[in-house]
């Protein structure tokens, strides 16, 4: 048996079979339980018997590892050879050793012998009748080559209690609030600023777009994350232009890494890669969202000089592409996509054909869209010159995408996924247009296209939202861009739907999410087959999957806010609340939510009315009064 009990816990059963009596009931079982602190496994093995003789037994634990970086496994090259220990007995306290120069690593036991040839631990005992012997094992992991470490040992928000008809909400936001705390990252170089891990074990460190996305959803539990975040990422803005890293003045990285990153297969990336269209404007959407949460203006104003660099960047950018921001891989060596779907086949015609770069994804100009106008109110709301200079760029590219972008078909228009080399609209139906319903780049009639769209089932009918339509050419439900299910992209789109008045195609995702959930133990995965949940009773695990994922794990409680509606702006001194409607999860209550620092709860009916509101002395609840009229 294997069970976790909370953040860095977990608890293991084992029966021990031959020893004891000689009976067909196990009568002696070993009970492990680990405990993972930044640096630090901790062991305890409890060895218990109800055997009606005392036992004899040793107990060996072999400890080993290679000390080669993630990097080399997910490559798939070929495993290297255990490091090979010294052994020592200090005290009684057997000890393993060994490292490579950079990482050193310590196995302790106490009353165990070493063996350095087999890398084990040895205990021998008897256990009495009726009693129980426990052991500890303690390994020690130091890094002095590291460039992300472990943040401090609470997380940066609050942990809000939610309760609903539907139990599986509860236990989806419980697992991933514990998931999420175990994410927590902070470099060597800012101690005191956290950001999430974009996901174990292949994304384990700083992500631009993944934890910009993981912090903006869980601002209803606190502003301390995105403020981590965004100075994390500030403080290695680009300031130069460099071919080799993709760097360019104003522009938010990609991925940190302690060294280069190479998968043997012509990918090869440096330690800090600039590769990403879309994280700049993310980091805009992040400081702008995180002042109408709350974050002081003490906090917002030292981030104001890399808001004007981040602004100047989308703009050189968008009159570099044409008008639209686009992307290729000038060197060859780097990511040949460079949004969230960066695998190399994820933007492709309706008849499968890969679509040629420079590509200028639908997706990333509705994150420019959002992020000129955030940017706007910004500049304005702090004294700072250039607010109506954005308002007219994101007028400009709204003009332009209407355009450009909007495609038909049998079922009707819809925005294409890209603009390909050409010019021409890259025509796959996919779940990209689902980005674009929150930010304000759609008007009410185009913003009713998509849902329609995101709601057919060729969209929706499996465990959430496709990344490709089940009709397109290059459809898979296994594909990693084109056809698998994203919890984060299904809560990116459920966003949008209930901001923008659909609560029923919303719905009808949440109700996705919430099927696969009990299929993972409620640890959502970074993605899962999108096959249709008429065909399999469970999503179909994919192989390779992150889990747990950062902006997986925070689709909870991007779920969560949308169901009850919640908008804030607190400068303003505003709180929209909008249920919309039935509410797929039943009556729903949110305890312990926060905003500008303060305590928010909110509980909804089953209908989707706000039965109550607690919320911080100085702003305006709106929407409350008119729900309890309806």
């Amino acid at each position: 048996m294997t069970a976790t009990d909370g953040p860095g816990h977990s608890r293991f059963v084992g029966l021990a079979r031959g020893l004891g009596d000689a009976i067909p009931d196990p009568t002696v079982r070993v009970d492990r339980r680990r405990t993972i602190t930044p640096g630090v496994l901790a062991e305890r093995l409890t060895v218990r018997s109800t055997a009606t003789t005392p036992v004899h037994l040793d107990v060996r634990v072999e400890v080993a590892g290679d000390l080669v970086n993630l990097e080399h496994t997910k490559a798939g090259r070929a495993p290297l050879p255990h490091a090979e220990p010294t052994a020592e007995l200090s005290s009684g306290v057997g000890v393993l050793r060994w490292g490579d120069g950079t990482v050193a690593v310590i196995a302790g036991a106490p009353g165990a012998t070493p063996d350095a040839g087999r890398s084990a631990l040895t205990w021998t005992l008897t256990v009495e009748p009726g009693t129980s012997v426990d052991l500890d094992l303690t390994v020690q992991v130091s890094d002095h080559g590291a460039v992300v470490t472990a943040a401090g040992p609470r997380p940066t928000w609050q942990r809000p209690e939610v309760t609903a008809d539907d139990r599986r909400l509860p236990a989806l936001v419980a697992q991933s609030l514990d998931d999420l705390e175990s994410l927590r990252m902070t470099t060597a170089a800012s101690p005191g600023d956290t950001f999430l891990a974009a996901g174990i074990p292949w994304f384990f460190t700083l992500f631009g777009r993944d934890s910009l996305w993981a912090a903006r959803m869980l601002l209803p539990l606190g502003t301390d994350l995105a403020l981590g975040t965004l100075r994390t990422l500030s403080a290695r803005q680009g300031t130069g232009t460099d071919p080799v890293t993709e760097e360019e003045p104003g522009k938010i990285l990609h991925e940190l890494r302690r060294g280069v990153f190479d998968d043997g297969q012509g990918l090869r990336l440096p330690p800090i890669y600039y590769g990403t269209v879309d994280a700049t404007a993310l980091w805009v959407c992040l400081l702008h969202d995180a002042w109408r949460w709350g974050l002081p203006a003490r906090d917002v104003e030292p981030l104001l000089p890399a808001l004007v660099a981040a602004l100047d960047w989308i703009g050189t950018a968008a009159k570099a592409g044409h008008g639209f921001l686009s992307y290729v891989d000038h060197n060859g060596t780097g990511l040949a996509n460079q949004a969230w779907k960066d695998a190399g086949d994820a933007v492709r015609f309706t008849d499968g054909r890969l679509a040629d770069a420079p590509l200028a994804l639908a997706e990333v100009q509705g994150y420019a869209y959002e992020a000129a106008l955030s940017g706007a109110a910004l500049l304005d709301a702090f004294g700072l010159p250039g607010g109506e200079r954005w308002r007219t760029f994101a007028d400009g590219l709204a003009d332009r995408f209407r355009a450009r972008f909007w495609v038909t078909d049998q079922q009707g228009p819809y925005p294409a996924i890209a603009l390909d080399r050409s010019g021409r609209p890259v025509d796959a139906v996919a779940s990209n247009m689902g980005h674009l319903l929150a930010t304000g780049i759609l008007d009410t009639a185009e913003t009713a296209a998509v849902a329609a769209r995101l709601a057919a089932p060729d969209m929706s009918d499996a465990f959430g939202l496709r990344t490709m339509s089940s009709r397109s050419g290059g459809f898979g439900p296994l594909r990693y861009h084109c056809g698998a299910v994203w919890p984060h992209d299904t809560a990116i789109a459920v966003t949008g739907l209930a901001r923008t008045g659909h609560p029923e195609a919303a719905a009808r995702l949440v109700e996705g999410i919430l099927a696969a959930a009990p299929a993972f133990d409620y640890r959502l995965p970074e993605l899962w087959g999108g096959d249709a949940r008429t065909d399999t009773r469970a999503p179909v695990p994919y192989p390779a999957a992150c889990r747990p994922q950062a902006w997986a794990a925070a689709s909870a409680i991007a779920l969560t806010t949308a169901l009850i509606g919640l908008e804030p702006d607190v400068p303003a001194g505003r709180l929209l609340l909008r249920p919309g409607g039935p509410s797929p999860v039943g009556a729903l209550a949110v305890a312990g939510l926060t905003i500008a620092g303060e305590r928010l709860d909110v509980t909804i009916d089953s209908g989707g009315r706000i039965e109550s509101v607690s919320a911080p002395v100085g702003l305006t609840v709106e929407g409350y009064a008119a729900s309890q009229a309806a």
